[in-house]
């Protein structure tokens, strides 16, 4: 027997949802023989497309994934750098109101 089981075993493994086992034992590469079952050999051929697909998808993914890295990282490297100058950014006038009263109160006790 070849490395590619035969249409009978491949659709036992698909019948009994062991799908490993089936790609494990060729379902990908596999293609109908002569005398198959044309059921079984229908079965098999549609999991081996579905399979195709999926891992076709799969690649897809991925080369978008590596794609949006590498425009992320063009986007970011065009970026100027921030500013640092070593002080703390001024607070907006209102904020900086609030902590005034809030230390105030702090200091003189809360009275």
């Amino acid at each position: 027997m070849s490395s590619i089981a035969h249409t009978t075993e491949l659709a036992a493994w698909l019948a009994a949802d062991n799908l490993d086992a089936a790609i494990e034992a060729g379902l990908i590469h596999w293609q109908a023989q002569p005398g198959d079952d044309p059921v079984q050999a229908a079965q098999v051929a549609a999991a081996g497309q579905r399979l195709r697909a999926a891992l076709a998808a799969r690649e897809r993914h991925r080369a978008r994934a590596v794609r949006l890295r590498r425009i992320a990282a063009e986007r970011d490297a065009r970026r100027p750098a921030p500013a640092s100058s070593g002080v703390a950014p001024a607070l907006p006038a209102n904020v900086a109101a609030i902590l005034a009263r809030a230390k105030a109160r702090a200091g003189s006790g809360g009275q």
